[in-house]
């Protein structure tokens, strides 16, 4: 695969989704991320909401709990075809052309697949706390509370099934703190890492 292409990883409520968004714009490239959600939806037969839920997060934020729940008879548990259905249709549209990819452990994914520009976005809690109230709207759950138990969710499933912890900078090429840099700086500094990666591994 000679494409290059770019994955975003990102905390919840650090805007990592908009920063994916804002670079493939400036690149004149797809970002796939809703449109990759109806991918899998209209492979697996489940809802959007489901898949927005499990194929990202564990139920659990237990990595132990998350490795006996939800199996069937032949050991594998919805999670499973949902993670199988989702890594091949990430290597497929990876080799249709040069796109974004947001989240999904599309990272992990493509780790053999070159060029591939991996970015982590990440930001504080009183940021991130902030954001999602003024993006998301108020729930009945506590801001801090939704954040950190979305991130535990998110990281028990990325070690699930990558062996690799989430958010450490070596699984990465960069790791941009948004609620610093901003997010439209973050996508200006992925745009010229972009330019500059190699187009050959």
């Amino acid at each position: 695969m000679n494409n290059k292409i770019i994955t975003i990883s990102r905390q919840f409520g650090s805007g990592g989704r908009t920063v994916g968004r804002q670079a493939a714009q400036a690149l004149g490239i797809p970002c796939y991320d809703q449109e990759l959600l109806e991918k899998i939806a209209e492979e697996s037969g489940f809802s959007k909401e489901f898949i927005r839920d499990r194929g990202e997060h564990t139920p659990h934020s237990s990595w132990l709990a998350n490795a006996f729940s939800d199996r069937g008879p032949h050991g594998l548990s919805t999670q499973d075809y949902l993670w199988t259905i989702q890594s091949q249709l990430i290597l497929e549209l990876a080799e249709k052309g040069p796109c974004v990819i947001v989240g999904r452990c599309a990272d992990y994914i493509l780790r053999d697949k070159t060029p591939c520009l991996r970015a982590f976005i990440h930001a504080g809690l009183d940021q991130r706390a902030d954001r999602i109230v003024r993006v998301y709207g108020q729930t009945d759950e506590a801001p801090v509370k939704r954040l950190r138990d979305k991130d535990k969710r998110r990281a028990a499933y990325y070690r699930f099934y990558t062996e690799m912890e989430w958010g450490d900078a070596r699984n990465y090429h960069i790791c941009l703190d948004s609620g610093a840099v901003g997010i439209q700086r973050c996508a200006d500094i992925i745009v010229e890492l972009y330019h500059a990666f190699p187009q050959q591994g």
